[in-house]
C-alpha cells in the first residue's frame, strides 16, 4: 500500500458538500418547530426604561415575547467570572446588536415582523466605543460594578527593561495597530433545541460541542447525559464559533417552556454585529538595540478591547500575544505587558491565529523598522537575529513557553532560493526612477506561532475540561474501521487526515475508513477544534487509539499462526512471518476471529475497539518564511500583490494537499487583514461595516497565485511529530504585505502605513510625500 502519512489525497468531505448532500444546522427538520427572532438594541450604550411587546404577541403566528423580565432564574451566559452577560440585556444595553428581547412565531418571518413591533423605550447614555474614549478622565464603567473599562491588567515580565533600553546603542518607540476584524464564515451562528422529557438536545453551529454540553449541563442543573450537542458540518468557524452564545441557552428555555423545537437563524447583518471580533489590539513598543542591528531589549505595552462583555476566549488573548513577542528571535530582555478594555463594541474572541498574529505581526514590524533605522537589509537583521536550529528545543524566558524542534534560518534560506532577491531589488529601484510605473515593494515575515494547543494548564484558563484531546478506534468484522473523535472538524479535513493516519497504521484501505465526529451522545468525551490542535493532539490520539487496535491484532494474529508477535510483520493488510510471506493472515480475518471467544488467549476481550486520550507535554510551534511583493499604483495608491511565496514547516505534513489548502485559506485572511478589512464605529457607537458592502472581503481578483513550499522539522513533543497549520497563513501574510507596502514607499521616508492599507490610505501618503509623477 506505501505510506498514507504524506499523500496527497484528495479530501473525503467534499462530495457531500460540493454536491449539497452535506447537513447543516438549518437542513434539520423536527416536526412542530417554531422561530426565534431577536429583538437588538440600535443603540451602543442606553438605559432601558420599558418594553412594550403588546403589539408583537398579537401578531398572527406568534407564540410569545420574552425579555430579561419574563424570564427569572435564566442562567447568563457564563464568560467571565464577575462580568457575567444575561442572554438578554438588563436594564442597559451596551453595544448596538445586544439582544433586548426575543420573539417565537410559527415561522421565521412572522417572527421577524413581531420583532419589528416590539417597542423598547431608551435613555440614551455617553458612548465610549474606543478605547481612547473608553479610559479618558471620568469615564463611567460600562459594566456597572467594575471601577473602570480596564477589567483585566496583567504583567508578564519582572523587569520593565528600562535599563536595558536605555543602555542599548540605538532606541525606538513604535506604535503599532492590529485593527478590530470579522470572521465572516460563510454559516453564520444556527441553533435548534428541542426539549423533552428525556432531556435536551441542541444542535449548533459550534467548535467545541463537548464543551456547550458541559455548559448547557451546568447552566441548567442538568446531568450531562441528560443533554446533547450535535455540531453536524459546520460552514467555517475561524475561532469565533468556539464562543459560547446567549442564543445556545434562549433556544434550550424556550423549547422547554414550548414543548416544541426553537430554531435561531442568524442573519449575515446579525452575524456582524453579533458574532464576535477578532484583533482589535494596540501596542506601544520599545526596543533597544545596537549597531549591528542586534536586538538587546524588547518592551511591549498591550491594549485589548475587549468590546461591551468580555468573551472567555478573548479577554486572555493578549497573554498569548506576550508570550510570542519575541517571534523567531534571540531578545535577551523582554518586557510584556497588558490591559484589556471595556467599549461600547461587539465584544471580541478568539479569530484565526488568536493572539498570536498579533505578535508576530509586532515583532516583523520591530525588526523592520529597525532595519530602516539603521540602513540595514531587513533579512540581514532578521539573520543576525534568529533561534537557530542546533538551540532548539529553546525556552523562552516565559514558563512552559518551550519552542520546539525548528529551522529558522532554514525557512528562510529555502524561501530565497524560490524569489530572485536580487532582481526583485534592481527591479524596484528602476521603477522607483519611472514614473509610468507603479511602485514595488518587497516584504518579509519570518515568523513562529503557538499551534497543537494543550496542554491542560493552559486550556483549564478558558474554561475547558482539559487540554487532551479522544479518540477511539474500532475495526469491524468486515475489516472496515470506524474512527470517532473528539474534535470536531469545521472544513479542516479531519475525516481524510484521520483516515490517513488510521490507514497507515493499521495497513488498511483508506477507502474503508469512517470518520464520526460532532455528537456527544455517540462520541466519547472530547474537547474541540481550535488553536491548530487537530493534527498534533487530535491526531496523535487517532493514532495512539490505531497502535492499540494494532498491538492487540497483532497478539491475535499470532495466536492464530502459532508464532511469536516478535516475529510478525504488517504488509499491505496482512500479518505475516517474516520470512516466510506466504504464511499470513489478513486484517479483516483477525477482525473476524477478534469476536470468536473460544478461539482467542485466554483473557482478551472481544473485539478490536480502542480509545486513547492524548495530552501534549507540550504547544508546538509551527513557523516559516513568506515574502510578499506588491505594486502600488501612484494615481490611485491601490496596492496590488503581484506575488506571495510561502515556506512553511508545520512538522510533519500528513497531506501535502490540504495543508497547502490551510496555507491558501490562511494567506488570503491575512491578505485581507492586511489591504481590505476593519470593523468600524461611530463615535456614538455605530457600527459603520455591518453589512458585506461596508466590510470588503477579498474575492479572487484580489489575491494572487499563491507559491507555495514546506520544510519538514518534525516535533518531539508529539507521536506524530505534527506541529498545526491552520492558523500560520493568517500569522504570518499580514505583516509580509504591510512591510511590501512600507518598502514601496520608503524611498519617500514613510516608517509605516497602518492596516487596512487601503488605496485612499496610501494615495494620501503619496500625496503628503509629494511623489514625483513628472
Amino acid at each position: 500500500m506505501g505510506s498514507m502519512i504524506g499523500a496527497a489525497v484528495v479530501r473525503k468531505e467534499d462530495p457531500a458538500l460540493l454536491t449539497g448532500r452535506g447537513t447543516y444546522v438549518d437542513d434539520v427538520r423536527l416536526p412542530g418547530t417554531v422561530h426565534m427572532v431577536y429583538v437588538r438594541s440600535y443603540l451602543a450604550h442606553a438605559r432601558i426604561v420599558s418594553i412594550d411587546t403588546s403589539e408583537a404577541v398579537a401578531k398572527p403566528g406568534v407564540l410569545g415575547v420574552w425579555t430579561n423580565a419574563d424570564l427569572p432564574g435564566l442562567p447568563p451566559n457564563r464568560s467571565v467570572p464577575g462580568m457575567e452577560r444575561p442572554c438578554l440585556a438588563r436594564d442597559k444595553v451596551r453595544f448596538v446588536g445586544e439582544p433586548v428581547a426575543v420573539v417565537v412565531a410559527a415561522d421565521r418571518y412572522a417572527a421577524a415582523d413581531a420583532a419589528e413591533a416590539v417597542l423598547v423605550e431608551y435613555e440614551e447614555l455617553p458612548v465610549m466605543a474606543s478605547i481612547e474614549a473608553a479610559t479618558a478622565d471620568g469615564a463611567v464603567p460600562i459594566i456597572d460594578g467594575l471601577e473602570s473599562n480596564v477589567v483585566l491588567e496583567q504583567v508578564l515580565s519582572a523587569t520593565d527593561a528600562e535599563a536595558e533600553l536605555a543602555a542599548a546603542p540605538h532606541r525606538l518607540s513604535i506604535h503599532l495597530k492590529n485593527q478590530r476584524c470579522a470572521a465572516v464564515p460563510m454559516e453564520p451562528t444556527v441553533c435548534l433545541a428541542d426539549w423533552q422529557a428525556s432531556g435536551l438536545t441542541l444542535w449548533a453551529t459550534t467548535q467545541t460541542p463537548h464543551h456547550s454540553r458541559n455548559e448547557l449541563a451546568a447552566m441548567f442543573g442538568l446531568s450531562q447525559q441528560e443533554v446533547r450537542v450535535v455540531a453536524p458540518d459546520v460552514g467555517g468557524g475561524f475561532g469565533a464559533k468556539a464562543s459560547f452564545y446567549p442564543e445556545f441557552i434562549l433556544t434550550a428555555e424556550l423549547s422547554k417552556r414550548l414543548r416544541r423545537p426553537v430554531k435561531f437563524v442568524e442573519t449575515r447583518s446579525e452575524n456582524m454585529i453579533s458574532m464576535v471580533h477578532g484583533r482589535a489590539q494596540e501596542h506601544d513598543v520599545e526596543v533597544g538595540f545596537d549597531d549591528d542591528g542586534t536586538l538587546l531589549a524588547l518592551r511591549v505595552r498591550i491594549t485589548q478591547d475587549c468590546g461591551g462583555w468580555p468573551d472567555a476566549t478573548g479577554i486572555g488573548l493578549p497573554t498569548l500575544t506576550s508570550f510570542m513577542s519575541g517571534g523567531c528571535y534571540k531578545i535577551p530582555v523582554i518586557a510584556p505587558s497588558f490591559r484589556s478594555v471595556v467599549t461600547n463594541t461587539t465584544p471580541v474572541g478568539s479569530y484565526r491565529g488568536a493572539g498570536r498574529p498579533e505578535a508576530s505581526f509586532m515583532i516583523e514590524r520591530v525588526v523592520d523598522h529597525v532595519a530602516a533605522e539603521l540602513g540595514l537589509d531587513p533579512l540581514e537583521v532578521r539573520r543576525r537575529n534568529f533561534v537557530q536550529a542546533d538551540e532548539m528545543p529553546f525556552a523562552t524566558q516565559f514558563e512552559g513557553i518551550v519552542y520546539d524542534e525548528a529551522n529558522f534560518p532554514g525557512a528562510l534560506d529555502k524561501l530565497l532560493t524560490v524569489i530572485d532577491y536580487d532582481a526583485l531589488r534592481a527591479d524596484r529601484a528602476a521603477r522607483r526612477d519611472d514614473p509610468s510605473k507603479p511602485l514595488l515593494g518587497i516584504g518579509f515575515s519570518t515568523f513562529v506561532e503557538m499551534g497543537g494547543f494543550g496542554p491542560t494548564p493552559l486550556f483549564e484558563q478558558f474554561g475547558y475540561v482539559g487540554g487532551w484531546e479522544s479518540a477511539n478506534v474500532r475495526l469491524n468484522s468486515d475489516g472496515s474501521a470506524v474512527i470517532k473523535v473528539g474534535t470536531s472538524p469545521h472544513g479542516q479535513g479531519h475525516q481524510t487526515a484521520f483516515a490517513q493516519i488510521v490507514a497507515d497504521e493499521l495497513s488498511i484501505p483508506f477507502e474503508r475508513i469512517s470518520l464520526v465526529h460532532g455528537d456527544t451522545a455517540t462520541v466519547q468525551e472530547g474537547i474541540g477544534t481550535m488553536g491548530s490542535r487537530g493534527a498534533p493532539v487530535g491526531g496523535s490520539a487517532v493514532f495512539q487509539a490505531a497502535g492499540k487496535v494494532r498491538a492487540k491484532a497483532m497478539k491475535i494474529a499470532a495466536h492464530m499462526l502459532e508464532a511469536d508477535e516478535s516475529d510478525l510483520e504488517l504488509v499491505d493488510g496482512r500479518f505475516r512471518v517474516k520470512g516466510t510471506p506466504d504464511q499470513g493472515v489478513s486484517m479483516a480475518e483477525v477482525a473476524v476471529r477478534s469476536f470468536k471467544p473460544h478461539l482467542l488467549p485466554d483473557g482478551f476481550d472481544l473485539g478490536l475497539d480502542e480509545t486513547a486520550y492524548f495530552e501534549p507535554k507540550n504547544l508546538s510551534y509551527p513557523s516559516g518564511a513568506h515574502c510578499c511583493v506588491v505594486e502600488i499604483d501612484r494615481d490611485t495608491g491601490f496596492v496590488k500583490v503581484a506575488r506571495y511565496v510561502a515556506v512553511d514547516d508545520c512538522g510533519t505534513v500528513i497531506n501535502p494537499l490540504m495543508a497547502t489548502g490551510q496555507i491558501h485559506g490562511g494567506v488570503a485572511q491575512g491578505i485581507a487583514q492586511a489591504l481590505l478589512e476593519e470593523v468600524r464605529y461611530g463615535a456614538d457607537g455605530q457600527p459603520a461595516t455591518g453589512t458585506l458592502v461596508d466590510y470588503t472581503l477579498p474575492s479572487a481578483m484580489d489575491l494572487p497565485r499563491y507559491e507555495t513550499d514546506h520544510i519538514v522539522t518534525p516535533t518531539s513533543f508529539n507521536p506524530l511529530g505534527a506541529k498545526g497549520l491552520g492558523e500560520s497563513g493568517a500569522t504570518a501574510a499580514p505583516q509580509a504585505v504591510v512591510n511590501a507596502v512600507v518598502d514601496a514607499l520608503g524611498h519617500l521616508g514613510v516608517r509605516d502605513v497602518e492596516m487596512p492599507c487601503t488605496p485612499q490610505k496610501v494615495w494620501r501618503i503619496l500625496q503628503s510625500a509629494g511623489e514625483d509623477r513628472s
